[in-house]
C-alpha cells in the first residue's frame, strides 16, 4: 500500500477530517489532502508527529512508499517554487522599471512645461534663448 492510500485508511479509521489532523500537524487540510492524493509527501517532521500521532513507528508509517517517487515529487515542489519566485521578481523588476519611466517622463515633460512659461515672460532674455533662436539683423 502506497503512504498516500494509507495515510487516508488510518486517517478515516480514526474518524478525523482532514482538517482536524492537519490542525493537528500544523499544516493546512490543503496540505493533507496533497499527501492524501499522492501529490506531495510530508517531510521528516511531519512524519514523526504522523508516527507519534497514530502510534506506529516511522517503518510502519512509511514501508512500501516508492522513494523515487517521493524524490519526484520534491523536485517537482522545488522547481514549481522556484519558478514563481523567478516570476514574483520579474514583475518586480517591471514595476520598478515601469516607475522610472513613467517618473521620468513626468520630469521632462515638467522642465518643457516650465521652460515654455519663462519663455513666455522672458522672450527677449538672449542669454537664455540664444543657442536656437535665430534673428534677423
Amino acid at each position: 500500500m502506497k503512504f498516500n492510500e494509507k495515510l487516508l485508511m488510518i486517517r478515516k479509521k480514526q474518524g478525523l477530517s482532514q482538517e482536524e489532523l492537519g490542525m493537528e500537524l500544523q499544516v493546512s487540510r490543503q496540505t493533507i489532502s496533497k499527501w492524501e492524493a499522492g501529490q506531495s509527501y510530508p517531510d521528516f517532521q511531519r512524519l514523526v508527529m504522523l508516527s507519534d500521532y497514530f502510534g506506529m513507528t516511522l517503518d510502519e508509517l512509511v514501508k512500501d512508499i516508492d522513494v523515487q517517487d517521493v524524490r519526484e515529487k520534491n523536485l517537482t515542489d522545488e522547481k514549481v517554487a522556484s519558478i514563481f519566485s523567478d516570476i514574483q521578481n520579474l514583475k518586480e523588476t517591471g514595476r520598478k522599471w515601469w516607475r522610472i519611466i513613467v517618473y521620468g517622463t513626468y520630469a521632462f515633460l515638467a522642465i518643457l512645461a516650465i521652460a515654455f512659461v519663462v519663455h513666455l515672460f522672458f522672450p527677449d532674455l538672449e542669454w537664455l534663448w540664444q543657442y536656437g533662436h535665430v534673428r534677423g539683423h
